[in-house]
């Protein structure tokens, strides 16, 4: 099987798929108390079609950091393009790859794999399935909740180490 891997932690990458990362602070960005209330339903930064437009930017994700108990939101949309290193994309299979610092979710087009889409622990290296089979033009939207801990005593920061996607194909 062949694999080409597109960092879009950084700017070269994000413009070979159109992706811009956004981030925000809070488990709900612009909610009081950034959205920590008791028996909450969930976050509504969690779904693809989230208005995240008047988030910041971020242009090489380990620039980000967050200190103590705190939550931090990163989302980006992805464009399949034609081709990649000359090679057509048509049918490829892609995934997302990431390590977050310390606990996180992840989301694709707003939906979460409970199997593979949590990340444990303090940096454990994660892989989410984009989509099986994809078409130029494709998009998918990715958010990422990123949380520092321990819970009961965080420590250090909360930041997205790298962030990868890997289109990968069989045959010759």
């Amino acid at each position: 099987m062949g694999r080409i891997t597109v960092n879009i932690g950084e700017p070269g990458g994000q413009a070979a798929v159109g992706a811009t990362w956004r981030y925000a602070r809070g488990y709900a960005p612009g909610e009081e108390n950034e959205g920590l209330v008791a028996q909450v339903e969930g976050s509504p930064a969690r779904l693809a079609d989230y208005d995240d437009s008047g988030w910041d930017v971020v242009m090489n994700l380990p620039d980000r950091i967050s200190q103590g108990f705190s939550f931090m939101w990163y989302r980006t949309t992805i464009t399949v393009p034609e081709t990649l290193d000359g090679l057509s994309t048509r049918g490829m299979r892609v995934q997302f790859e990431t390590c977050v610092d310390d606990y996180a979710e992840i989301w694709i087009d707003g939906e979460w794999n409970r199997d593979r889409g949590a990340i444990q622990g303090f940096n454990t290296p994660q892989r989410v399935m984009v989509s099986g089979e994809v078409q130029p033009g494709d998009k998918h939207t990715i958010a990422v909740l990123a949380i520092n801990g321990p819970l009961a005593l965080p420590f250090g920061a909360i930041h997205m180490r790298y962030a990868n996607l890997g289109f990968e194909w069989s045959g010759d």
